[in-house]
């Protein structure tokens, strides 16, 4: 005889927070922080821009304001967001049980049939939100402008172009492509402790690669180190970080500081709420709803400051 399941409960309130954290930080820029996360916010938040001239002066006697400073803002406005699907718990049941019955090749998932169902959801909206942080745009239903649409913007100022450079997604050329990123990093940035260059799946292969040696572009025949196909490649160049987010389309590099990058949520706020409907009382059915909602969005602080080779 098959197991009956049954929902009984909803999730808000704190548990809401909970799984909508869980959806959301589990998108690859998020979950390790690449950009830096701006939680609970209601509706909007200013981020200050600060610029000046130069501020040391020879000395005297009095005081004297001569230095000019000018503050400028970027707005961070999330997006309401939605997730409305009806499952039907019998397409379901056998995975869950298995998982229930401690089978051991199921047991990095949760035991709690809810928790099952939130989870198969909340994957989803992950890997969701991971394209539109960075290739999203607002024109498309269920997207937010990722970073590359608010680079694309008049009076940006965000340093953009292919920069003579050949494709960053092929072995033989990417440590070329790379290197014009890093050649056009503000020297006021270069250096900076969280400085990272941002690639794509593509263009990591394609590194990593380079570095095997296959493609002898700069790392010598032998590859990184003398090896090969095999032993751990350095993850960075020339020193900065190189972050591998699946979201960013391939053929795009982006150079740009952590602390220059922002996303922005409700997360633990009234705006985020899940739920689980079982529809077994209400009409027979063994289908169950999952409704999700949340805000995102993601802005940038100063443009001048971030390098986007898109060739």
């Amino acid at each position: 005889m098959a197991t009956t399941v049954n929902i009984s409960s909803t999730y808000a309130g704190q548990f809401s927070g909970k799984y909508i954290a869980a959806a959301l930080l589990s998108a690859p820029t998020l979950d390790k922080e690449y950009i830096t996360l701006k939680p609970n916010i209601k509706y909007k938040e200013v981020i200050k821009k600060y610029a000046s001239d130069e501020i040391v002066k020879d000395a005297s006697c009095d005081f004297s304001a001569s230095s000019t400073i000018t503050l400028t803002e970027q707005i961070i406005q999330p997006e309401e967001f939605q997730v409305n699907l009806q499952l039907c718990k019998e397409d379901f049941r056998s995975d869950w049980e298995a998982i229930d019955m401690g089978v051991s090749v199921y047991d990095n998932l949760p035991a709690n049939f809810t928790d099952f169902l939130i989870g198969q959801v909340a994957g989803q909206v992950a890997q969701k939100i991971e394209r539109n942080i960075w290739s999203g745009s607002n024109a498309t239903n269920g997207e937010f402008d990722g970073f590359l649409q608010l680079f694309g913007t008049a009076g940006s100022g965000v340093l953009s172009g292919s920069f003579g450079a050949s494709a960053v997604t092929a072995s033989s050329t990417v440590i070329a492509g790379l290197q014009l990123v890093v050649d056009r990093i503000p020297d006021t940035v270069y250096g900076k402790e969280d400085l990272a260059i941002y690639v794509s799946t593509a263009t990591m292969k394609a590194y990593q690669t380079a570095l095997g040696g296959a493609q002898a572009s700069g790392v010598g025949a032998n590859g990184f180190n003398n090896q090969m196909t095999v032993g751990l490649k350095p993850m960075d160049f020339q020193g900065i970080p190189v972050l591998m987010c699946p979201g960013l389309p391939a053929g795009n590099v982006v150079a740009a500081q952590k602390s220059n990058l922002f996303f922005g949520t409700a997360l633990l706020s009234n705006k985020n709420e899940v739920k689980l409907l079982d529809m077994a009382d209400l009409d027979g059915s063994q289908n169950v709803r999952v409704i999700m909602r949340y805000t995102a969005g993601v802005q940038f602080g100063v443009g001048s400051d971030i390098v986007w080779y898109n060739g």
